[in-house]
């Protein structure tokens, strides 16, 4: 009757508190509960001894291998976050896409510090890809390329992703004196015509095509859910992308991401250097954009509020929210949010053309 408790080692209980740490803070503590509770779960679940959960014939290895193997559940995913992103903002202001390019430097500088430590290409460029804010597109990237680093992977960006709350406002404040804080930007006028918005999606997928084809999986899911939701002809589908597939497919996705944080594989050196560089990387990221909007800032005599730069990631739509917050503490008048979900859903594009780009490389190169 005790033979599973017997069968319980120190790492087991490690990890199984790792998952109830993630559980609590996605119910207490409202911290993305829709990824940490299942993903925390998942990992309580692949370090019950004997559960053979992730054996082979396991239901989460089964899940496992039906959809992050074949990188099914970030693409879905990919098509539901199109079906829930507005686009408006950067379109009405298309020069703001500059922010989503400028925050993912810290991807590139990640990399570079990666290969310095020691790590294979193929991981460095999957590791750099946390910076990204990312979750679907650092599981693609690491599925792909490094999956014996899945789990560490997927679950710092997951992580960090929560955490934009408490990790960008320091920074954020750092870098930008109070005049620049309060600057007041003017207010966003929707004046983007419905054509404009069905053209969009169709645009970007084919440029994309055209600079790096690899990228038109991501890219050309995350279109189609926009496309969809912009046509207005086929409401049911979006609304069905944007809300039952996007939560179940979520539901599944953070099961098998916590699935594979087994003790054995998880408890390393190599796990916690991970961690660091996703934290440098993201941190980098938000250096990176809110020095962009300081020049941003001094080019349009003052018209651009720098902090603005800090949801140049892909970590939609909660940098953007980051920014309305930290901006309204200093100025009660300041309304950032729509220009700051500009620069967020350019975050967006810029973190899958940031993933195609070296995935295009990789291959050019025939480092596969």
């Amino acid at each position: 009757m005790l033979i599973g408790l017997t069968s319980l080692t120190p790492g087991h209980i490690v990890m199984i508190a790792i998952g109830c740490l993630m559980l609590y803070l996605g119910i207490r503590k409202g911290l993305e509960p829709l990824l940490l509770v299942p993903i925390g779960f998942g990992a309580i679940l692949a370090n019950i001894p004997l559960a053979g959960v992730m054996d082979e014939g396991g239901f989460l290895r089964v899940l496992y291998d039906m959809g992050i193997l074949t990188e099914l559940f970030p693409i879905l995913i990919f098509i539901g976050i199109g079906a829930m992103t507005d686009f408006e903002p950067l379109l009405e202001n298309p020069k703001i896409l500059l922010f989503g390019a400028a925050g993912q430097f810290g991807i590139f500088l990640t990399l570079l510090l990666a290969l310095a430590l020691g790590f294979t290409r193929l991981e460095s460029l999957a590791i750099g890809i946390i910076g990204a804010c990312d979750g679907p597109t650092a599981i693609y990237v690491t599925s792909t390329y490094a999956p014996h680093l899945l789990g560490s992977i997927s679950v710092a960006a997951y992580s960090y992703m929560s955490l934009v709350p408490l990790i960008q406002p320091p920074i954020m404040r750092l870098l930008t004196t109070d005049a620049e804080k309060k600057i007041v930007m003017a207010t966003v006028k929707k004046s983007v015509s419905k054509r404009t918005k069905i053209l969009f999606p169709i645009v970007v997928t084919l440029f994309t095509a055209i600079i790096a084809p690899v990228g038109v999986p991501l890219m050309g899911t995350l279109m189609l859910g926009n496309l969809m939701k912009e046509s207005g002809g086929v409401e049911r589908l979006a609304k069905t992308s944007a809300n039952e597939m996007a939560n179940i497919v979520t539901l599944l996705l953070g099961l098998t991401i916590g699935a594979t944080m087994q003790a054995e594989n998880f408890l390393r050196i190599q796990t916690l250097t991970i961690f660091a560089l996703g934290f440098i990387a993201i941190s980098l990221d938000t250096v990176m954009g809110v020095l962009f909007g300081k020049i941003m800032c001094f080019a349009t005599g003052g018209k651009i509020n720098p902090l603005i730069g800090a949801a140049g990631i892909s970590a939609f739509p909660m940098a953007a929210r980051v920014v309305q917050t930290v901006g309204q503490s200093y100025n009660k008048k300041n309304y950032l949010l729509m220009h700051a979900m500009g620069a967020n859903t350019g975050g967006q594009i810029g973190s899958i053309m940031a993933a195609a780009i070296m995935l295009s490389i990789v291959r050019s190169l025939g480092l596969q």
